[in-house]
């Protein structure tokens, strides 16, 4: 370390050019003059060259967004378990006879020609 040291104690920095001072001034002066760039390449430029401070609130609240749109479409898609009761077979059975009986009913009520739709000169039946 201390020979590092004493190697950059004899280093001898060179001197800048006599004319750096004015160069530096027609670059500045022709880089004013310019047409200013166009949006897409000061966009770019933008994006290329900043530190990112100003971009970090808005990627944190695209972050979420998605986060809470995938969330939401897992919660959708794959559904929350729910314990669906087990009917026994008996049970299905009746169900099934249940409806048939309610179908065949319905037909009856269809099928039947005997009686008027309206008839509003028959007492009413209790």
């Amino acid at each position: 370390m201390q020979a590092t040291f004493a190697l950059l104690d004899t280093w001898q920095a060179p001197e800048p050019s006599p004319y750096f001072d004015q160069k530096l001034a027609v670059r500045l002066r022709e880089e004013q003059a310019l047409a200013p760039a166009g949006w897409f390449e000061r966009l770019r430029s933008r994006l290329l060259f900043n530190t990112g401070r100003q971009l970090r609130p808005a990627l944190a609240g695209g972050l979420a967004l998605v986060l809470l749109l995938g969330g939401g479409a897992v919660a959708n898609f794959t559904g929350f378990p729910h314990s669906t009761p087990e009917t026994s077979a008996a049970v299905q059975d009746l169900q099934i006879l249940d409806k048939n009986d309610q179908a065949l009913q319905t037909m009856d009520q269809l099928l039947q020609d005997d009686a008027p739709a309206d008839d509003s000169t028959a007492p009413p039946s209790s």
